[in-house]
């Protein structure tokens, strides 16, 4: 059966011999194991890098071993440091920080309160599991000048050269010219972008989830707030994120590794943290290439 396929796709087994049954259904009788390569296209999220705007950056506190003896002594009446083994406690991080964070994935309700042209929009925890773990497909954008932003003949160009049509709930990710400047000084500058127009030329093909590498799925803020300057042309602001008003999608955003995916023959998989009402949720994005 179709779920049963899929499932076993995922896990690594390949169907070698089926038969079906007289209403049509294929059951499949023997499989072999089949190669898989796990990539991690996360980044992590670290304190004292350059991954986003200063007000926006985490803060994690590291409290070590020796440090929490006595929160543990704390619990148990009459407990003291020196009988727990070698005087240690446990490890444990305070963290402050954004669901936009790190590798994360964004719900319909970041870009605005309704989507599909008036619906309301869906929040972190109630979008279908299935859009997170699809066939993926990489677009090579790094030749592309930082704050271009890419257009539908930009994207279907790209297609034409990896030899691939899309497919409803592939997931598209795009390695931009950012994804070697993660932590750096350069970082939140580098990289294309997807306007409006690209967004939903993807939304209406059946994509549902897209990323890329930057630290956001429209072009750099700072180029954009140069031709904004130039044009005062409010259209252009947020025009990707945006395009989620006309037609529900998913990014996510400041994946990384992306340089080392085939452009095709991988799957992702990138559940994301399931937060109440929120607008994004934090994901471990994993790709499984096939060899």
């Amino acid at each position: 059966m179709a779920t049963e396929s899929a499932f076993a796709n995922s896990i690594g087994l390949e169907c070698q011999h089926s038969e079906r049954t007289k209403e049509g259904v294929s059951y499949c009788l023997s499989r072999k194991p089949v190669t898989r390569r796990l990539i991690d296209i996360s980044v992590p999220i670290e304190a004292g890098i350059k991954s986003d705007p200063e007000p926006m950056l985490p803060k994690i506190v590291y409290r070590t071993h020796a440090e929490t003896a006595e929160e543990i002594c704390s619990i148990f009446p009459g407990l003291r440091p020196e009988q727990l083994p070698d005087r240690m406690g446990w490890a444990v991080e305070d963290v402050r920080i954004s669901t936009h964070n790190g590798t994360h994935v964004d719900a319909p309700w970041h870009y605005h309160p309704t989507m599909d042209g008036g619906d309301r929009a869906i929040t972190i925890d109630e979008i279908p599991l299935e859009w997170f773990c699809q066939p993926g497909v990489k677009l090579d954008f790094r030749r592309f000048a930082d704050g271009y932003v890419v257009s539908p003949a930009d994207i279907q160009a790209e297609l034409d050269r990896i030899g691939h049509e899309l497919r409803p709930l592939n997931i598209v990710v795009a390695n931009t010219a950012a994804g070697d400047h993660y932590g750096h000084d350069a970082y939140l500058y580098k990289g294309c972008g997807f306007g409006r127009d690209s967004t939903l030329w993807l939304a209406e093909r059946g994509v549902r989830v897209v990323g890329t590498d930057a630290w956001s799925w429209d072009a750099p803020f700072p180029h954009t707030v140069q031709r904004w300057i130039e044009t005062k042309d409010p259209s252009i602001v947020w025009e990707g994120h945006k395009a989620g008003m006309e037609r529900a999608y998913c990014q996510i955003e400041k994946l990384g590794n992306l340089r080392s995916l085939p452009s095709t023959g991988f799957d992702v998989v990138c559940f994301p943290t399931k937060i109440k009402n929120a607008s994004a949720g934090w994901t471990r994005a994993v790709a499984i290439v096939r060899e």
